[in-house]
């Protein structure tokens, strides 16, 4: 077989593969599939979802968040208090040994505050997250018109 039926079988083979390029892996923690929803152009505020699947046997603590697109990042989360969902921020989150985390609509969540200018579909932006023993892991996220497909969220 030459190489150029190769490479076209390789790239043929290769179109239906899920593409996880802005998936993280630091140390025992995996973060996968950093996202965050297209938003109008005037809103202040965004927010970010992911999964972060710690591998290892001791846990972690995601302690902070930072990012150039916005005045400020913080840890949020949905309660159910008094019959009313609401949204408070959090010091910390917890990511047990051998478990995961979910970043996602109505829970835990990245919200930022004072957007400089809110990303369209299909552009990226750069999110840091820092643990309390991973250390510093840098996020590509991808900004969607939709939540991902059911493959990504589970």
């Amino acid at each position: 077989m030459s190489l150029r039926k190769i490479l076209l079988l390789s790239a043929l083979l290769g179109a239906g593969l899920p593409v996880h390029a802005h998936d993280q892996t630091q140390g025992q923690l995996h973060i996968e599939h950093p996202w965050s929803r297209e938003m109008p152009p005037v809103a202040p505020t965004a927010a970010v979802y992911f999964v972060v699947h710690n591998n290892g046997d001791q846990a972690d603590r995601l302690l902070r968040l930072d990012t150039p697109v916005a005045g400020k990042a913080e840890l949020h989360e949905h309660v159910h208090a008094d019959g009313v969902m609401k949204m408070q921020q959090v010091p910390a989150v917890e990511i047990p040994a051998g478990g995961e985390v979910r970043f996602e609509p109505m829970g835990y969540h990245v919200m930022l505050f004072g957007v400089k200018q809110q990303a369209k579909a299909g552009e990226r932006f750069p999110l840091t997250l820092t643990f309390e023993k991973a250390g510093v892991v840098e996020l590509d996220v991808a900004v969607q018109k939709d939540p991902p497909a059911a493959e990504h969220a589970h």
